[in-house]
Parts: C-alpha cells; sequence; structure tokens
C-alpha cells in the first residue's frame, strides 16, 4: 500500500509526501505505482520550469520515500499571488485526482491531509 499525505496550510495545499509500493502488481509492472510516479514528476517539473518557483524534493528508491514541497504556495514566501494560486493549484488537483483514484484502488492507497506550517528540513 502507498501512504500518501498531504500537507496544507491556512487551507492551501503546499506538498505531500508518498511512501510504499501500492502492492497493485508486481514491483516493475505495478501500474498504478507508474501513474504515481509519473504524477509526482508532472508537478516537479510543472512548479520548476513551468511555473518558475523553487520546489523542494526528496526521491529515495530504496524506501520508496517521495517528498515533496513549495514555498511558492504560500504568502509568506511568495508576494505573486498568481504564482502562488498555479503552485497550491496543481497541489490541490493531485489531491482531487487521488481522492477520485480511492473509488478504484482503496486498497491499495491511503490517503490523508495534514494541516501544519511550512517546515524546511
Amino acid at each position: 500500500m502507498t501512504k500518501l499525505v498531504f500537507f496544507r496550510t491556512g487551507g492551501v495545499f503546499y506538498g505531500f509526501e508518498e511512501q510504499g509500493h501500492t502492492g497493485y502488481g508486481e514491483e516493475g509492472d505495478d501500474v498504478l505505482c507508474a501513474a504515481l510516479s509519473a504524477m509526482t514528476m508532472l508537478i516537479i517539473n510543472t512548479v520548476e520550469v513551468a511555473y518558475a518557483s523553487s520546489i523542494d524534493f526528496t526521491i529515495d528508491e530504496e524506501t520508496t520515500n517521495i517528498k515533496v514541497r513549495s514555498k511558492a504556495a504560500l504568502p509568506e514566501y511568495e508576494e505573486d499571488e498568481l504564482k502562488r494560486y498555479a503552485v497550491s493549484g496543481i497541489f490541490l488537483a493531485y489531491y482531487k485526482q487521488i481522492e477520485d483514484m480511492l473509488e478504484e484502488y482503496y486498497d491499495y492507497l491511503d490517503v490523508s491531509v495534514v494541516d501544519r506550517p511550512y517546515e524546511d528540513d
């Protein structure tokens, strides 16, 4: 099972953490894990390249732990309101996509939201 924890503060999504293999298929042929990986990389590349914003991420393939966060989603770090809206919006969109996927893949995904301020590691 893959555990996904989304981070939010003041109602604004700014990141997430994923851990574990879904177990939907054999490792290396798991289409659900592949979908999560593809969506994660889309978010990282969109924030970093398309939105020209900083994004903090770690990907540990050995432990299957992925952590993605962006200060650009939050007003205390980013002055540009449109950029904040875009960055937080892509994190919210990922959360909503995962919620939709839970209808079919509830045995393979565990999703939660944690309200907490952004913290530097």
